[in-house]
């Protein structure tokens, strides 16, 4: 009786301490402990192009300096810049001061860069290796400025012929050169679909298939599918057209580093008549896309900013309606 009864008196005095250890711990302490349930955003994310500004650049004078701080402004903490519209300031200031000025602004308005869209360098498809080469020259600057910048790429434009036969080589040799370059700096180029044989999905696939490098890769853009225009111009009217723009997204996808959310005028809906924005949202998500997408408005009958609010709006709806 007296081995039973010494184990019995412990056990007893065991448990009554354990009861009052979980009775001094606050009621208050075991609700933090289950965290709340999070709502749950897009599997991308989202950036600003700067040529949904371009108008208020190019017809009413604004300073594009300021793009960071109108991005800001919309609710943006990521851009894409186009070279295109500091020109005027490379040639007056000089790149350096520009790039500065740019990242200054960056630091003010806590936003980053994601990329550069590169224009008016030179064809990296022309014909001329001459020429060719001078334009991936040309092109190197912006790979230094986007290291400065905290950006990962910039976007490249592949015109030079429209011949298919001599724009496979003399594109793959000019992308293949300028991505050399680029990858001693970590940074990606990327061909998008914005015209001419660069909006034809299968003939870009094949050239990045050539140049067979880990940076070298496409920026598909929902927009942008005219391969020819009004006599052998860059751009005007389109008379002739990529046959299926979800196709082309779908192969572009493959070696997508970058989007673009291209936007036209908006329907009563809300919606764009010739952009089934779900239906691309679903290709991007399916190729396992995650990055940013970079809304680029270019209609008419909105200003540019209620553009870009809009086609944001649409890609947040669009999102919400995915599988």
């Amino acid at each position: 009786m007296k081995r039973l009864f010494i184990p019995l008196m412990l056990c007893t005095l065991l448990v009554f301490s354990c009861k009052n250890e979980t009775k001094e711990t606050p009621e208050e302490d075991t609700k933090a402990e289950v965290p709340e349930k999070q709502a749950e955003g897009p599997f991308f994310k989202i950036s600003l192009a700067q040529w949904s500004m371009h108008k208020m650049v190019e017809d009413d004078g604004a300073n594009p300096f300021e793009f960071a701080k109108e991005a800001s402004g919309l609710g943006f903490d990521a851009v894409e810049y186009v070279s295109q519209l500091y020109e005027d300031q490379v040639k007056d200031l000089g790149m350096q001061a520009v790039v500065d000025s740019l990242k200054n602004e960056q630091k003010r308005h806590g936003v980053s860069c994601i990329l550069i869209m590169v224009d008016h360098e030179g064809d990296l498809a022309d014909p001329d290796e001459a020429k060719r080469n001078e334009a991936v020259e040309k092109h190197k600057k912006w790979v230094d400025a986007t290291v400065t910048l905290g950006g990962h790429a910039i976007r490249v434009n592949t015109f030079g012929t429209n011949d298919p036969e001599e724009w496979l080589p003399a594109v793959t040799d000019g992308l293949k050169k300028l991505s050399e370059y680029a990858a001693t700096k970590n940074i990606n180029v990327l061909v998008e679909n914005h015209g001419w044989l660069s909006s034809n999905a299968e003939l870009v696939m094949e050239a990045i298939t050539a140049v067979d490098m880990e940076n070298c890769g496409t920026l598909p853009d929902f927009g942008n599918w005219c391969v020819k225009r009004a006599d052998e111009e860059r751009w005007g009217d389109c008379v002739e057209e990529y046959p299926d723009l979800y196709k082309g997204t779908t192969l572009l996808m493959t070696a997508a580093k970058a989007v673009s959310a291209k936007a036209y005028d908006f329907n009563e809906n809300g919606k764009q008549d010739k952009l089934d924005y779900v239906r691309l949202l679903q290709i991007v998500k399916d190729a396992g896309y995650t990055g940013h997408i970079g809304i680029e408005f270019e209609g008419d009958s909105l200003s540019e900013k209620e553009g870009i609010m809009a086609t944001k709006a649409l890609l947040l709806s669009a999102a919400e309606q995915l599988k």
